[in-house]
């Protein structure tokens, strides 16, 4: 019995590790990396993205979170639309979250974009975009090395 309270206790423990690894996980290490430097977040988030700060500033005060921000842009990059336009969808979506946004500005359910969404698989380097990763090919993709060639 008591094996199997102990077993119930770790799985309990370890369940958050899981979670980490999804979108949420990600967005709460971002939230706590942005209170602890605002001002750090804000130039980050404008180098990755490629906008002025004084934009990220208005968008971070428009959100309720700070990662809610880096989303907005981030779903900007995703889509192809300025972050004035996903706000658009954001406000009356919120609520649906981040996954009905997407489909929302056109991103579709089965693309790379939209698994690193579901994944939590998103990057935060404060790099300009081609720089830092995010979806993609990996090793060895798309260069003709699967079954059946160089025989």
């Amino acid at each position: 019995m008591k094996r199997l309270i102990l077993l119930g206790l770790t799985l309990l423990l370890l369940s958050p590790i899981t979670a980490h690894a999804s979108l949420d996980g990600f967005l709460s290490s971002l939230n706590v990396q942005a209170r602890a430097d605002m001002a750090g977040f804000s130039a980050k988030v404008s180098a990755q993205f490629g906008v002025p700060q004084a934009k990220v500033q208005m968008v971070l005060q428009s959100v309720h979170e700070p990662a809610d921000a880096f989303m907005l842009f981030q779903l900007g990059q995703y889509s192809g639309r300025p972050v004035d336009q996903v706000y658009q969808v954001y406000q009356p979506n919120r609520k649906k979250g981040w996954g009905a946004i997407a489909k929302e500005l056109g991103i579709k359910p089965g693309s790379p974009e939209f698994h690193a969404l579901k994944r939590g698989d998103l990057h935060f380097t404060g790099e300009p975009a081609g720089q830092g990763g995010g979806p993609g090919k990996g090793k060895g993709h798309g260069k003709g090395h699967g079954k059946g060639h160089n025989k």
